[in-house]
């Protein structure tokens, strides 16, 4: 029997990709061309339409930014601004153009207590939220400023999943199904609880998690080919991820980590352990991965079914491509551009991304 979990083990690791050398950019296909100017921190983007872009800016304000216009939103859940938490992401209902219907994550609480990770509903119209619903708050509030995660996607079968991070308390969040934190969450869009959510039976615990051990996710996307949800998460220093999200699973952290801590210090001295899963891919050193997005276009040469990742920490686009599950080839894109805060394609397929304290960038192609 321990020949036989110790094999199980390798096989687990072997599963798991370490860092590649990254590569220069040999030609560049884009220009890229600043849009929108911002000296604030917009955190993410979406596209009413093809010339219409929905932002949020994390110290607590949501725009729209037409061809020759911008207009603020008003109406607004109060936002706990704090360290990393603010005003998170922004996501569209698949049926917006019917229902006017958004999705925002924000930081909820206050100066004395604190806060935590917070999801709403809200209705859009003439330039306003009205009935603005909570969906789901992270409990308990905390005054420590980091690993809110954030990230919100609607699957194919309308489910709302979004991420929380460990909120700075590892030891304890990630692996504690009563607790919040650690997590990726799984939602209907009225904030009830799907009845095959993987605890739905168990007692005590929170019933909206979907998987857990995450430190904090930032980046999360549905693959249009399989209908799989894909996060990458943010790691210490070294041991970012790339995961492909299955129901109930544990995705190791604290327990397993390819990472150390931030002075040098060790985490765990275990990479691996049964019944954990293995991160398709990680990095080693860190490069502190936001956003990620999967090119489904065709119009960047040789980019498509690529991934690109915003890196925070060396302020650049990387692009990641894979063969059979394996990533096979890195890239620098957009070299030197700034901390990338969100990827995004446009309905029509062209890249834009979100950059802290400058604005929103869309790379043109050269071949058209």
């Amino acid at each position: 029997m321990k020949r036989f979990l110790l094999i199980l083990l390798f096989i687990n690791i072997s599963c798991a990709q370490d860092d590649t050398t990254i590569n220069e950019p040999q030609d560049e296909i884009y220009d890229l061309e600043l849009i929108h100017p911002t000296k604030n921190i917009p955190w993410s983007i979406e596209f009413i339409d093809e010339k219409t872009i929905i932002y949020t800016e994390k110290r607590g304000n949501i725009f729209i930014v037409g061809e020759n216009n911008v207009t603020e939103l008003t109406g607004l859940p109060a936002i706990y601004e704090r360290g990393q938490g603010g005003l998170m992401d922004i996501e569209l209902h698949p049926n917006f153009k019917e229902n006017n219907l958004i999705f925002l994550s924000y930081a909820s609480g206050n100066r004395e207590s604190g806060g935590n990770t917070a999801i709403a509903s809200a209705e859009l119209l003439e330039n306003k939220l009205v009935n603005l619903k909570l969906l789901y708050k992270g409990e308990e509030n905390t005054t420590r400023g980091q690993h809110f995660g954030s990230r919100i996607q609607i699957d194919n079968d309308g489910y709302l999943y979004f991420t929380i991070g460990d909120r700075g308390n590892r030891d304890v969040n990630p692996q504690d199904l009563k607790k919040d934190g650690g997590k990726v969450y799984r939602i209907n869009i009225d904030g009830s609880i799907p009845d095959d959510n993987p605890f739905i039976g168990s007692d005590g615990v929170k019933k909206a998690i979907y998987s857990y051990g995450h430190r904090n996710p930032q980046g999360i996307f549905l693959h249009p080919k399989t209908g799989k949800i894909w996060t990458n998460e943010h790691g210490p220093r070294g041991g970012d991820e790339i995961n492909i999200i299955n129901a109930g699973k544990n995705y190791g952290w604290p327990k397993i980590t390819y990472g150390i801590n931030y002075i040098g210090t060790t985490i765990t001295k275990d990479k691996a352990l049964p019944g954990l899963e293995q991160p398709l891919y990680y990095w080693v050193p860190s490069i502190a991965p936001s956003s990620f997005e999967y090119i489904w276009s065709e119009r960047y040469d040789g980019w498509s079914e690529s991934l690109l990742v915003g890196s925070l920490k060396y302020m650049y686009l990387e692009r990641l491509e894979l063969k059979d599950g394996k990533v096979t080839y890195r890239e620098k894109v957009a070299k030197n551009v700034g901390r990338v805060r969100d990827v995004k394609l446009s309905p029509e397929g062209l890249i834009h991304i979100a950059v802290e304290n400058k604005g929103i960038f869309r790379l043109n192609p050269k071949n058209e």
